[in-house]
């Protein structure tokens, strides 16, 4: 058995797990080559992929967000009414999955010559600052333990030992 040591295992990483197991997925998906694709950079909030999907028409091809994730489908049909002689382009099926980071926008679909073009936008987040209110709490001792009644939001009041 392996142990994998993880930056995001560490105590003052919380709740990143999700992230851990994006990766663990990403890594088993990205052996596959087919269809090739581009990512490129065509504005300063702005994405393109770029997909190689010569012969699918867009009858062929279903483009969308599961989840957090990006994923393009294709799938051609044989034409029973074709006799083909020799075949040296395969009519082959795909899944091509990308994972998108929180706030990441798909803003639309094209193909031309061969190529479909998947837009994407990344939004600048607003800074947000945002202040926990401390609320003073009243302490006391019950046999070996001590006690902290915490005001809760609302009525009433939470216990911790």
């Amino acid at each position: 058995m392996t142990t994998r040591l993880s930056l995001l295992n560490h105590p003052l990483v919380l709740g990143f797990d999700h992230i851990e197991r994006t990766l663990d997925r990403i890594a088993k998906s990205a052996t596959d080559g087919y269809p090739p694709y581009n990512i490129e950079q065509v504005g300063e909030d702005r994405l393109r992929i770029t997909i190689a999907v010569a012969g699918f028409a867009e009858r062929d091809l279903a483009v969308q967000i599961e989840d957090s994730q990006l994923v393009v489908r294709g799938k051609q049909l044989d034409e029973p009414s074709r006799v083909y002689l020799h075949r040296g382009i395969a009519a082959r099926q795909f899944q091509r999955s990308f994972v998108l980071a929180e706030g990441i926008e798909v803003t639309g679909a094209a193909l031309a010559d061969g190529l479909l073009h998947i837009d994407l936008s990344r939004p600048v987040p607003d800074s947000r600052v945002r202040t926990v209110e401390i609320k003073k709490a009243t302490s006391r001792v019950e046999g070996n333990a001590a006690t902290i009644d915490v005001p809760k939001s609302g009525h009433g009041t939470e216990r911790a030992s």
